[in-house]
């Protein structure tokens, strides 16, 4: 049993069953012979001989059989063969039988398969268990071998087109493996030579089998030889390209060679077939050494255009279709599959490479670092990101998580990319889904707030393409950022839930519980972040599919316990919680066909009503939590589509409401006990007195103020509290109302416009020093209420079109501007006072710290206490400044006006009391739309109200702007997000914003650009004031016609128009390219101030013209940092036209024409002080950055402008520099110092293969480096001040360590070329070293630590330069020229710090040092005041020994 078993593994798929019995087979051999011999009487020498060595041949369909060992059979076949008398011609009689016996395919079959043993007496030792077959025995033997392939290779064409026989059995395939793996191959050239001859006329599947088995054919001598062959055919025949690729990785080849066939294979990347790219791509990964990875990668990376390899995703969808109809597309809707499979393959080539090929991996990372246009970033690229992120090795995840991070931030790599990965190639990403999950969290937590969105897109196309698993790892990841508590990454999950549960409510749905899951984590998310995470699940819970209606009851649990609290947080909470869900539950459905009005269901309306009238009980009781709950239905309204239904009846009970709590009708006096007397105010409908109505508010105060005194006594009111903090939020929430029921139009409100308010007469602020503190901080409160019900009313009414409503709105403006002057002298009068509310969803006044002695604003004299024309109205009064806003004003802090203006009240800055008023809506700053109210005007026409037009005045002006700055810094300035401090509570910045953080950046940006028409006019109406200023006082800014009030606002609305261009430019959304027409339609808002058809331009046009237009403002700056302000601007639009080096020189010589002027203040004086200080630093800045040679520049204050001062009289400025005087010469010299040493840097090293053209350019370059330090370091002798040495020391130091790294090396190289260039710039230099080092002294006696924390580092230099100078003259074998001797310490005046001989073994002495040439010793001087020469002298004073040397 088991030697049939045997045979029939042998001869398997030979087709003849054997039913031999064992006993038939183990015959006797007499019987064998017998039968033998009657079958072949007249036997060839071929069939003896193999008898004779032990071989028995089958006819019959079975195998050959062997008696003995075939190496043994071998040997007697050998023998025979040498051993005949008919030797060497015996051996093609044995051929001659061997080709006769093979001439039947059968027998030739037989041959061809192995030999079955053939054991006799049952003794199987002697024999092996496999046998060769016949053929491949012979092959052993090298007499015969040459004749054998000969004789097969001639046989094979005759079964090339045969196909595989029966059994699946290719005879080709037999010959071809008996030729593999020989001892020895007899003549391997004439072998390989017969194959390839064989190739050239093989059909493809023969011609692979050959191709495929070269290497196991063939000796080593003949691989490089056949890959020559063997790369020539692949470029005639790419249907060869596998096997060949195939044998090529399996030869032994050159690495010239091997070049050489890569580059061949890379050329014929692109037309190599789907399927048999993922080999190519493995041989050349797999060919690569680490000399020529780099280019390899970045050729296969360009030829390897995956976006052809799959189908694109409408051609996928219409196949669908088709197999969905059942139409006969078999054959081609695999392909897409198949074409995935092909990318799939290809990536794991390269994941392979990479993951075993440091030298591959890091070629990658360089590849795609290369890349520089957005245009030439490939799928294949991120996809190459998300392999090297996926291998195990650190280097490579932290390189491809760089990479990906540098490309977003740059722009390079965009969502448009990753979008079109993800949709094309589904079946790859998912398999580097834990990659591109642990990439979106890295995005989404790092601090730029570049690349968070980035991460963002990540995790929603992930969502939306991947199955159920990778959903929940998306929401899972999402949830945890929430959690994490950190602004932008908080903000950023939040955003992409919202969008989720929107997109995908029904998928989103499935893991409402993770969401759900965030409620926990409430404590640290601002009422922002909690809005939006209410509304993700109530869109959950409540939605219209109510997908997520399991977590219902968790819901409505969570809101009514935070409604119920007494602590004020949660119940915010509560409050914010449940208005999202009523904006979900009551929301506006489209008509579906179970009720055909499409109306809210009746049990849904009666939830709403109960919800809201929930709130409404539990809010009652706290006026704050009653006025959040007003702003957040307010919100509601705005922001979504409620059911009629729900916006009819919260409209209803709004109006009603706030009639009865704060409207009164105009008629008789109020009574009642209030602390001052009582008088309508700010009335603008006089001549309607008939049934007027006004605001109640000065009596709500006052009963607000009695019942909190009740309330201390008593636990519980009776009755509902009207409070005046409810009145603002409350018209808010009444106005939002009637503009949704009524589509904007609010006359049924619009008698609230003008109607007054029951306050006391304002003047009682003129006697706020008889006042008691209660009645001071009443008076404060009232004019806090009166400034917020002003603003929402211009929320309110700032769109209204028709003159009458206009000019009510710019009288509210008026109010307000006036009001706020009121304020600041009532909050001086009244230190400690912590006004009320205005903001109700932050934390109330936690954190708020108003010292009790409040800022007092001294800069105020623009009308902080002035007398009015009209004390209520149309008085265009000031307003609070921005702290940064009036840096005019604020340098006038020293002059002696202050005392001519003793009637001026001061008053306290509103900067700090910002988050007490009402947010004004973007809305307002539609106002800034009309024109400038100036004085010219005023004059023709003294009474505003008749003109048809409607004028801003100028403190309405500034208003405004600073206003509308606030807003686009908060919005528009990204800052990095920061983790919060441990234990550390932040600041609320947000505080004021609340109703502008709800909505995007681009909103505000185009907002912005909407305006820039309006702002350029008010820009030129600037301009045109104070050019009519200057033309009328010939020149002068501060002539006798100048009013001094008028000129600072209109300075203050100069310099915030600037800034508020500069802010709206700089917007970093500008540079995606998204927003490319935003800012063309930005700048050809300016480009259109000066030429017509500014639609056709292009960028770089659009921005020349801009430039153009705003430099034309230069001649009419008023201020210093006006100034600065239009140059910052200049540089930002500049820069967004992708060449700022074009308008280099323009703005060079702008800030420089600016630092060459004189600026004085409106009253003569010239400007000083911190504000002023900081723009001429940032000013002169900007004018060493920009100019062309900055050491020139730096030489020419330093050497002409300094000197003139120095010459000048003590209040004197330099006279080519009037900026420059000994106030501002601190600035100059820190300036100067720091931008020389900058400059310094970036002078390229010298190099030894430098030609003597470039080196001699350098020294050049040094050279004037060196003397600009030298002329700054002595300025020293005469401003001593102790900040000038410390920028000395600091910079000083800096300045010589660069001179180290940079200078050295080209003196190294320059030395014998320019000997008396390098002797004269060392010479220069030693005199600058020699004044720090007295600067060094001279901080050690003062002992000032704010100095001597420099001296050890620069001590430390100093000795490094005297032996980086000895080292120098060694190299170029002068070493005997140099020469060292200790130097004294002296002070800064040179004289000898006597205190230092006692302890001279102590001191650390600086060291100075040396001649250049033998003859002409250059030593240092002793003194820097020696100035003549004299002849080298050693001198030994007390072991000191002092150095005079030769400095002519």
């Amino acid at each position: 049993m088991m030697r049939k078993k045997r045979r029939s593994s042998v001869d398997k798929g030979e087709g003849a069953s054997t039913t031999t019995t064992k006993a038939k087979k183990s015959r006797s051999a007499g019987r064998q012979q017998k039968e033998a011999v009657s079958e072949e009487t007249n036997e060839s020498v071929f069939c003896v001989f193999l008898r004779g060595a032990g071989v028995t041949l089958r006819q019959d369909g079975t195998s050959n059989e062997i008696a003995v060992d075939q190496v043994v059979f071998q040997k007697r076949i050998q023998q025979q063969l040498q051993k005949s008398p008919r030797y060497p011609g015996i051996v093609q009689e044995f051929l001659t039988g061997l080709e006769s016996h093979i001439e039947d395919p059968e027998r030739f079959r037989n041959c061809l398969l192995p030999c079955v043993p053939l054991l006799s007496n049952g003794d199987s030792s002697c024999v092996s268990s496999f046998q060769e077959s016949l053929l491949r025995m012979l092959l052993g033997i090298e007499l015969l071998q040459t004749l054998i392939i000969n004789t097969l290779l001639e046989k094979l064409p005759e079964f090339m087109f045969d196909g595989t026989g029966d059994g699946g059995l290719s005879v080709p395939r037999i010959i071809i493996n008996q030729l593999k793996w020989l001892d020895r191959v007899v003549d391997s050239k004439e072998l390989a030579a017969k194959l390839m001859e064989l190739v050239s006329v093989a059909p493809v599947e023969v011609q692979c089998d050959i191709i495929t088995s070269l290497p196991e054919i063939l000796e080593d001598s003949q691989h490089n030889d056949i890959a020559r062959q063997l790369n020539s055919l692949l470029q005639e025949n790419t249907q060869l390209t596998v096997p060949i690729l195939d044998a090529l990785s399996s030869l032994n080849l050159s690495s010239s060679l091997l070049t050489e066939v890569r580059e061949a294979v890379m050329a014929t990347l692109a037309a190599v077939q789907l399927e048999d790219l993922p080999v190519v791509v493995k041989f050349i990964l797999h060919s690569v050494s680490a000399s020529d990875a780099y280019e390899v990668v970045c050729n296969l990376r360009k030829k390897l255009e995956l976006e052809q390899c799959v189908l694109p995703p409408v051609l996928q969808a219409s196949q669908r279709c088709l197999k969905s109809k059942g139409a006969a597309v078999s054959a081609s809707t695999p392909a897409a599959a198949s074409s995935q499979d092909s990318v799939t393959l290809i990536l794991d080539g390269i994941k392979s490479a990479v993951r075993f090929q440091k030298t591959i991996s890091e070629a990658w990372v360089k590849a795609i670092e290369s890349v520089d246009e957005v245009e030439d970033h490939k799928v294949i690229d991120l996809l190459v990101l998300f392999i090297l992120h996926s291998t195990n090795a650190n280097q490579s995840r932290r390189g491809a998580e760089r990479v990906l991070k540098v490309k977003v931030r740059a722009g390079q790599i965009q969502e448009a990319l990753l979008q079109k990965t993800f949709r094309d190639y589904i079946q790859v990403m998912r398999g580097y889904f834990t990659s591109i999950l642990a990439l979106a969290q890295s995005l989404l937590r790092s601090p730029d707030p570049c690349v968070v969105p980035f991460g963002g897109h990540m995790y929603r196309h992930s969502f939306i393409v991947f199955d159920s698993y990778c959903q929940q790892e998306v929401v899972g990841s999402l949830v945890t950022h929430v959690c994490s508590g950190v602004g932008g990454e908080v903000d950023m999950a939040l955003e992409l839930l919202c969008g989720l549960v929107t997109e995908k409510p029904a998928e989103m749905a499935l893991y409402a519980v993770f969401v759900k899951g965030i409620l926990d984590y409430m404590d640290n998310l601002t009422p922002q972040q909690i809005r939006r995470l209410f509304h993700v699940l109530s869109r959950l819970a409540f939605g219209q599919q109510q997908q997520g209606s399991h977590i219902q009851d968790d819901m409505h649990i969570v809101i009514r316990k935070q409604l119920s609290s007494t602590v004020p947080k949660y119940k915010r909470i509560g409050i914010i919680g449940a208005i999202m869900i009523v904006g979900s539950m009551g929301a506006f459905r489209p008509k579906v066909k179970e009720s055909q009005n499409g109306s809210l269901p009746q049990e849904t309306f009666r939830q709403v009503t109960a919800l809201l009238e929930l709130v409404q009980s539990s809010s009652e009781s706290s006026p704050e939590a009653a006025a959040l709950y007003y702003d957040e239905l307010a919100n509601l309204i705005l922001s979504s589509t409620l059911d009629p239904q729900v916006q009819e009846m919260i409209g209803k009970s709004v109006l009603d409401d706030f009639q009865e709590d704060f409207v009164v009708d105009l008629g008789p006096d109020i009574t009642g006990s209030f602390p001052f007397p009582v008088r309508e105010m700010y009335n603008l409908d006089e001549e309607e007195s008939q049934g007027g109505i006004a605001i109640n508010l000065m009596p709500l105060l006052a009963i607000d103020l009695q019942n909190k005194g009740e309330q201390q006594s008593r636990t519980k009111k009776a009755h509902k509290r009207v409070s005046p903090l409810c009145l603002s939020p409350f018209f808010r929430l009444l106005r939002l109302c009637e503009e949704k029921q009524h589509h904007g139009d609010l006359e049924e409100i619009d008698a609230l416009l003008g109607c007054p308010l029951i306050l006391t007469d304002m003047d009682i602020v003129d006697k706020m020093e008889s006042l008691s503190k209660a009645e001071r901080e009443f008076l404060c409160n009232l004019l806090f209420h009166t400034i917020n019900w002003f603003r929402e009313v211009i929320n309110a009414f700032c769109r209204q079109k028709e003159t009458e409503m206009k000019v009510k709105v710019m009288t509210r403006l008026q109010n307000i501007t006036y009001l706020q002057s009121l304020l600041e002298r009532a909050l001086a009068g009244t230190p400690g006072y912590v006004p009320p509310v205005a903001n109700f969803d932050g934390e109330s006044t936690d954190g708020i710290i108003l010292s009790s002695t409040a800022p007092v604003n001294k800069t105020k004299k623009d009308g902080s206490g002035r007398k009015r024309k009209a004390p209520g109205k149309n008085s265009s009064g000031s307003t609070s400044q921005l702290e940064e806003g009036t840096e005019a004003e604020e340098t006038q802090q020293e002059q002696p006006e202050m005392e001519k203006e003793k009637e001026v009240r001061q008053g306290v800055s509103l900067v700090s009391y910002r988050q007490f008023f009402r947010e004004l809506d973007m809305e307002v700053l539609s106002v800034l739309q009309c024109g400038l109210l100036s004085r010219s005007l005023l004059d023709s026409e003294l009474n505003t109200k008749v003109q048809e037009e409607v004028l801003l005045g100028p403190a309405e002006l500034v208003f405004l702007l600073e206003d509308m700055l606030r807003k686009l810094e908060f919005c528009l300035t990204a800052a990095p997000a920061k983790r919060a401090p441990f234990l550390k509570v932040r600041a609320d910045k947000s505080v004021g914003f609340s109703h502008l953080q709800q909505r995007s950046s681009k909103d505000i940006a185009s907002c912005c650009v909407q305006l820039l028409p309006a702002l350029c006019s008010h820009l030129e109406n600037c301009h045109n004031h104070f050019q009519t200023l200057l033309s009328e006082n010939n020149g002068v800014v501060d002539g006798p016609a100048t009013d001094i009030q008028e000129h600072q606002l209109m300075s203050s609305c100069y310099q915030l128009l600037l800034r508020v261009m500069n802010t709206t430019f700089s917007w970093s959304g500008f540079s995606q390219p998204g927003q490319w027409s935003l800012l063309k339609k930005a700048l050809g808002a300016l480009a259109g101030r000066l030429k017509e058809g500014v639609a056709e331009l292009n960028l770089e046009q659009l921005v020349k013209h801009s430039f153009e237009y705003l430099l034309n403002f230069h001649s009419t700056m008023p201020s210093l940092s006006t100034a600065l302000c239009l140059s910052q601007l200049l540089c930002t639009v500049s820069e967004r036209g992708g060449k700022p080096a074009a308008y280099r020189e323009q703005t060079a010589s702008l800030a420089r024409r600016f630092l060459s002027q004189e600026w004085l203040t409106a009253s003569g004086e010239k400007e000083r002080g911190n504000k002023f200080n900081e723009a001429l630093h940032t000013l002169l800045l900007i004018y060493l950055e920009h100019v062309e040679d900055i050491l020139k520049a730096v030489e020419e204050i330093a050497g002409e402008g300094i000197p003139e001062l120095l010459n000048a009289s003590k209040d004197e400025s330099s006279a080519s520099w009037p900026t420059l005087n000994r106030q501002t010469f601190l600035v100059f010299y820190k300036v100067l110092m720091a931008e020389l040493e900058k400059a310094v840097r970036k002078i390229p090293a010298g190099k030894i293969s430098d030609n003597m053209e470039l080196q001699s350019e350098k020294l050049l370059t040094w050279n004037l480096a060196v003397r600009d330090f030298y002329i700054l370091v002595n300025l020293v002798k005469v401003f001593d001040s102790r900040l000038v040495l410390n920028v000395c020391l600091k910079y000083g130091r800096l300045f010589l360590e660069s001179f180290l790294k940079l200078g050295m090396p080209l003196l190294d190289y320059s030395f014998k070329r320019h000997k008396e260039d390098v002797q004269s710039l060392l010479k220069t230099f030693q005199l600058s070293t020699r004044q720090l080092h007295h600067m060094c002294g001279h901080s050690k006696i003062r002992q000032d630590t704010s100095l001597t924390n420099h001296v050890p580092a620069l001590k430390k230099s100093l000795e490094l330069f005297i032996y980086r100078v000895k080292a120098m003259l060694t190299l170029n074998n002068c070493q005997e020229a140099f020469w060292m001797g200790n130097l004294k310490n002296r002070n800064l005046k040179g004289e000898e710090i006597l205190s230092q001989r006692s302890q001279e073994s102590e001191e650390e002495e600086d060291d100075e040092e040396r001649s250049l040439l033998p003859q002409e010793q250059t030593e240092e001087e002793t003194q820097d005041s020696d100035s003549e020469g004299s002849k080298k002298v050693n001198r030994m004073d007390d072991g000191d020994q002092d150095i005079t040397d030769d400095s002519d």
